[in-house]
């Protein structure tokens, strides 16, 4: 299995200590996360995108061009780029920047987003969301891959012989598709035959198994090669102690008091409220890892026996100190993360993944990169 660390850049005082870190701090955080996430060897690093609520990732582009220059072999991924309220044109440009700046490691998670109060901000109708990000991603595929793009829809002006720049770094980066509650989401991945990232945040495992499955039988029925059906899944809240008790009394009053917040009306969209209000009950049967290093173990190899995933992402509690956060972010990497990979194989990002090569060579031809290699040795030997 492989492994990304998320941040979706909350910044909330913790419900229970009243503490909130300054918005410097906290987006320093971030870099210094993913820094450290590249070091204990995670495959992957995402961040999210928000337009409302307590989060800072409107900047989204901003920091993960930061991060592509802190670091130098962990993935770049988003947490979902909300593709829906933006113009695709843009989002071209922006991510092909940093996946120069990255040379070539980054992928694109998108999707419409769960924030309705976003939408109006980009003049986006709710009933459009699925519209306009199906009709979007058509575009931005068209301007990763080809130049002198001429296209028309319904939702931006039209483009003329228009060729986005900068181009990728080695041919159009790889797009996952974020699905939390729709099966939307899941059918636009098959069709595409794109991978599907399913949110596995806050509801029973049952509802996310319909999703998976879902793009499962609709990938094969559109033709494409099973094997690279990649899933990836999220994972609600982590918190990570010595013992289950442990860290259910250092964490359960932080995350009661946060279901509580997120519950009211206005914090949440409609109908994906969180589902699981005290910790006993969200440890025994919800998406969380709170607990001892085996137990978060045996609730990843839980979900995978449901869900056959390929990446596994966490997100850290970023209302504790940082320091504490990293501690926690170590004792993943050398207690939890070498046992699931014992015992769950993947092709993601192997020789045996159409993207597996990239950052190297990928959207050139064998030929292109043997005379790359040859110039660089002959540059070398002179």
């Amino acid at each position: 299995m492989r492994f990304q660390l998320l941040d979706i850049l909350p910044n909330i005082e913790n419900p229970v200590t009243g503490r909130i870190v300054s918005t410097a701090d906290r987006l320093e955080q971030a870099v210094t996360a993913a820094r450290y996430a590249e070091r204990l060897g995670f495959d992957a690093f995402a961040l999210g995108e928000r337009h409302a609520g307590p989060f800072l990732s409107a900047g989204v582009t901003v920091i993960l061009g930061a991060i592509a220059s802190a670091t130098s072999r962990v993935r770049i991924q988003t947490g979902v780029c909300v593709l829906s309220v933006l113009d695709p044109l843009r989002v071209a440009e922006d991510y092909a920047t940093i996946d120069q700046l990255s040379r070539g490691r980054l992928e694109l998670v998108i999707g419409k987003g769960n924030e309705m109060r976003q939408l109006p901000m980009f003049g986006v109708e709710a009933r459009q969301q699925w519209e306009q990000l199906a009709e979007k991603y058509g575009l931005l595929r068209r301007l990763w891959r080809e130049e002198k793009v001429t296209w028309a829809g319904n939702f931006r002006g039209p483009l003329d012989e228009v060729t986005s720049l900068p181009r990728p770094f080695a041919g159009a980066p790889r797009v996952w598709h974020g699905s939390a509650t729709t099966l939307t989401s899941a059918s636009l991945a098959a069709t595409w035959g794109d991978p599907l990232f399913s949110a596995n945040a806050i509801q029973p495992r049952a509802n996310y198994k319909v999703l998976i499955d879902h793009y499962r039988t609709e990938y094969e029925r559109h033709g494409h090669d099973p094997r690279h059906a990649y899933v990836a899944a999220g994972s609600g809240f982590l918190f990570l102690a010595d013992s289950t008790q442990e860290a259910r009394e250092r964490y359960g009053p932080v995350y009661e008091q946060m279901v509580a917040f997120f519950n009211k009306p206005g914090n949440h969209t409609p109908g994906n409220e969180m589902v699981y209000p005290d910790i006993d009950q969200a440890i025994a049967e919800g998406p969380v890892l709170v607990g001892s290093p085996q137990q978060i173990i045996d609730k990843i190899m839980y979900f995978h026996e449901a869900f056959g995933h390929d990446l596994q992402s966490f997100s850290l509690p970023t209302m504790i100190p940082h320091e504490q956060q990293l501690d926690m972010l170590e004792r993943l990497a050398t207690e939890v993360m070498p046992v699931v990979r014992a015992q769950v194989q993947t092709t993601l990002w192997s020789g045996e993944d159409p993207y597996g090569g990239r950052p190297a060579f990928t959207g050139r031809t064998v030929r292109d990169a043997a005379a790359i290699i040859d110039a660089a040795l002959a540059a070398r030997a002179s």
